[in-house]
């Protein structure tokens, strides 16, 4: 019920405020409209909005602006529900202000200063909708604080503080918070997987060694996908000789599985490898993934892996990384013990027996005797979880690896601080790209520490805590972190108590004791070459000689460290003049690929033309050499006869790169066992009365889904290979710089005897599920499935069971991992299929 005008008219024309507004006042453009009628309407009391406008000829001639209280709400559908019900705030107010255009010139033509309603009082003003607004320069800071972690509600708070209140602000929390969802809206304006790709395009532009690679369903949703950058790679070259590969983090709305790949550099600090998401975590999954990361780091196997305990993975690092040695991270050991050795756990006793069965054991016999005191003692013979943990024991205990370079971790320093990190930055709702943004900025923080480490270790020596000529030496040449190891390991040596038991042709060997222990370490040293060896092994696990080495080094007047053994990977010159060879460019088949050949050059090619920019001189030398390398190349290119090679496959590529592809869609949402991010419902929601289903049909009936069995089968036909242009215009959608095509693997158009399923986009071939007999009775030998116009599925035949062909909807894990084509920044394509 609304009042009427005599009852709430309100005379404005109080003395000096209507006059800042009269007929005939002149701006010059529309913002400068607006911004006088609001700058009177917020001096008043009241908010306004763009009303009415007039075009001629394309252009306005005539524009109204409105109270905010103008006109009447809408009649509301009583029956509809709401997510929102808003509050009515329209009284049917008269006020307006029009403006008249003629050449350019916006003239008030038209004023009507009269309200029926209160004006808001000065306290009140500032939440007047059209006085707020979130400028730049403010949401600038708002991102820039949100983006290092800091919440939106605390952000607002600092702001309120510097500006001396929140009435000064200019806008308000939800205002904040809206602007920060619209920031976010224009990030995935294209949707999130689609966002992605773009994103991993224009850092490809910026990095050419940018290296990704994703994978898509029948529907062209993304469901796996991998990415480094340039200095991941780099960085890989050095410090790549151990990987910690964890998958314990479920960091995003889809509930993708989250798979960062880390090592340990030179300073003993987290670097990151790259990043991985994936759909599920089956065996396909991971060696895809596994084979995808070796590609990417030039084939070099790391040669220990750190994974927390999972029969796939275990499976697919096994058929990928066959020169790797595979450990388990004692971090997820110890967590898992905390659920399985629940009543256990708080007795003191059995906490000391078996943390020495992890950490103070020195030989595989000492294991076994410790390990089976602790079972006798506390009765466990028949514990399930103890039992398959001792089944991996050469996967967890250090002492069945000691002869494996493992960089001495654990991985529980790795794990824990990699969570934490990954813990900041994510959140159960966070779109895929907001991730990726928060991960290459703690990527950069993570570099910025590096680099902090490497001006320390530039600018400043260790100051030696003895006087010693090797302690001189190692100051010199390790970094900071790692001079510290090794002083520790020297000054230990003044408690070992060496006693030789053999010499033979210059091979003398020792019997190393430590004060505080009773084991006996064997030394060898052969004088001869200066080789020295010690049954502890750490030099071997660690690269770096341990203190009963060092006690026999110093027995023998040495005052340097043999350069043997300075394993540079822990020197201040880790990154200096990393350069790989050419047969690490090679895949599995022996042949070369071209954007790796590229990375390679590009990787040389930098430390050469740094150096050469520093003087004209340099930088001749540089251009003469390579104008010589051109025409060495141009003439060994006449002689192999490639030149009309590559124009074809130059013209290929241009002409791909003007094709319109196909965008990418979001990953399927996968719900997680037991939780959910939907809000609860209540009782009475509940009871609501459902709408009435909609009759099933070929496309949304109840087996429109994928259903699991022991069998299946890849329904295909037998066609002519279509041409690789055929199968680039239809699949591969993001052509990248610096890169080749190749065409696809020989099975992927030649499945026989099977029915051929031809799709709009993309056209492939997929996996379906056979299902007994009771399933789908009606489905026989030749019938005919028909959807829509776009997607038409072809006769299907040898068929005397059930069938079950993908569907829209009930997606899960299993329906997208049965096939999978692979999209990456090489354009290939590979289609991948379970057995």
């Amino acid at each position: 019920m609304h009042c009427s005008d005599n009852e709430m008219l309100l005379n404005v024309n109080e003395e000096g405020v209507d006059e800042e507004l009269k007929v005939g006042m002149k701006v010059y453009s529309e913002d400068e409209s607006f911004k006088l009628c609001n700058s009177y309407a917020l001096k008043k009391g009241f908010s306004i909005r763009r009303g009415n406008k007039r075009m001629v000829g394309g252009q306005i001639r005539q524009r109204d602006y409105v109270c905010s209280k103008q006109g009447f709400r809408e009649f509301d559908d009583l029956y509809g529900e709401k997510k929102v019900n808003r509050l009515v705030t329209r009284t049917g107010c008269k006020a307006l202000i029009r403006f008249t255009v003629e050449d350019g010139v916006w003239e008030i033509s038209h004023f009507n200063p009269s309200h029926n309603h209160e004006f808001a009082t000065l306290e009140e003003r500032q939440h007047l909708r059209s006085g707020r607004s979130v400028p730049n320069s403010r949401g600038n800071v708002i991102k820039s604080m949100v983006d290092v972690g800091i919440p939106p509600t605390k952000t607002y708070s600092y702001l309120a503080k510097a500006a001396g209140g929140t009435e000064n602000v200019g806008f308000t929390k939800k205002d904040c918070l809206n602007y920060l969802q619209r920031k976010n809206d224009e990030m995935i304006e294209g949707g999130d997987g689609q966002s992605l790709i773009d994103h991993f395009k224009y850092r490809q532009a910026e990095d050419p060694n940018f290296f990704y690679t994703v994978q898509v369903d029948q529907f062209n949703r993304m469901t796996n996908f991998f990415w480094r950058d340039g200095q991941s790679k780099l960085d890989y070259d050095c410090f790549g000789d151990v990987v910690v590969f964890d998958t314990t983090f479920c960091t995003n709305k889809y509930n993708l599985v989250c798979g960062p790949f880390v090592g340990a550099n030179h300073h003993w600090k987290n670097v990151l490898f790259g990043c991985a998401f994936l759909l599920d975590e089956t065996t396909e999954s991971f060696v895809w993934l596994f084979e995808t990361f070796l590609q990417s780091m030039g084939n070099r196997q790391p040669k220990t892996i750190f994974t927390d305990e999972d029969k796939a993975m275990a499976n697919a690092i096994a058929i990928v990384f066959p020169q790797s040695r595979h450990r388990l991270c004692t971090w997820h050991i110890s967590k898992n013990a905390n659920k399985h050795l629940v009543g256990l756990n708080k007795n003191s006793d059995f906490k000391v027996q078996f943390n020495q069965c992890f950490y103070d054991c020195h030989s595989e016999m000492e294991f076994e005797a410790k390990w089976k005191d602790m079972i006798k003692n506390f009765d466990l013979v028949n514990h399930p979880w103890l039992n398959k943990l001792y089944s991996l024991q050469t996967k967890w205990c250090p002492v069945f690896s000691l002869d494996t370079f493992s960089a001495n971790m654990r991985s529980t320093q790795r794990s824990e601080s990699t969570n934490n990190v990954f813990n900041q930055i994510s959140k159960r709702t966070m779109n895929l790209i907001s991730f990726v943004h928060q991960y290459e900025t703690k990527t950069k923080e993570m570099r910025s520490a590096e680099l902090e480490e490497d001006f320390r270790c530039k600018f400043g020596v260790p100051h030696p805590s003895v006087e010693s000529g090797m302690l001189i030496h190692a100051a010199n040449v390790y970094t900071i972190k790692m001079y510290k190891a090794f002083e520790k390991e020297f000054v230990g040596c003044m408690g070992v108590r060496l006693e030789e038991i053999g010499n033979d042709k210059g091979l003398d060997i020792y019997e190393a004791k430590e004060e505080s222990h009773e084991r006996v370490y064997v030394v060898q040293f052969d004088s001869l070459t200066c080789m020295i060896s010690c049954s502890c092994k750490l030099f071997e696990s660690l690269g770096m000689l341990c203190r009963h080495t060092l006690k026999v080094l110093d027995l023998k007047n040495f005052t340097s460290i043999p350069t043997q053994y300075i394993l540079k990977r822990w020197t201040k010159e880790a990154k200096k003049g990393v350069v790989r060879s050419l047969s690490d460019s090679l895949d599995k088949n022996g042949e070369s690929s071209e954007s790796l050949r590229f990375n390679e050059m590009m990787h040389e090619g930098s430390d050469v033309f740094n150096k050469a920019k520093k003087a004209e001189s340099f930088t001749k030398i540089v251009k003469e050499k390579l104008m010589e390398a051109v025409e060495l190349i141009e003439r060994e290119m006449e002689a192999v006869n490639m030149v009309g090679y590559c124009n074809k496959v130059n013209n290929q590529f241009i002409h791909d790169n003007s094709i319109d592809e196909p965008p990418v869609l979001n990953p399927p949402c996968v719900r997680t066992k037991g939780t959910t991010n939907v809000r609860l419902k209540s009782i009475m929601e509940k009871r609501k009365r459902k709408p009435p289903k909609v009759p099933s049909t070929s496309q949304t009936s109840k087996h429109n889904r994928m259903v699991s069995g022991k069998h299946r089968q890849t329904i295909s036909g037998d066609p002519p290979r279509p041409p690789l242009q055929a199968i680039h215009n239809q699949t591969i959608f993001h052509p990248s710089l610096h890169q080749s095509s190749v065409p696809c693997g020989p099975n992927l158009y030649n499945q026989e005897n099977l029915a051929h399923l031809s799709f709009g986009h993309p056209n492939f071939s997929f996996t379906s599920m056979m299902q007994g007999s009771e399933q789908l009775p009606c489905l026989s030998q030749d019938l005919s499935v028909s959807t829509s116009p776009n997607y038409q599925i072809g006769q299907l035949s040898h068929l005397n069971e059930g069938f079950y062909f993908y569907g829209l909807d009930n997606c899960n894990k299993n329906e997208i991992n049965n096939n999978r084509v692979e999209l990456n920044s090489n354009n290939h394509m590979i289609e991948r299929q379970q057995q």
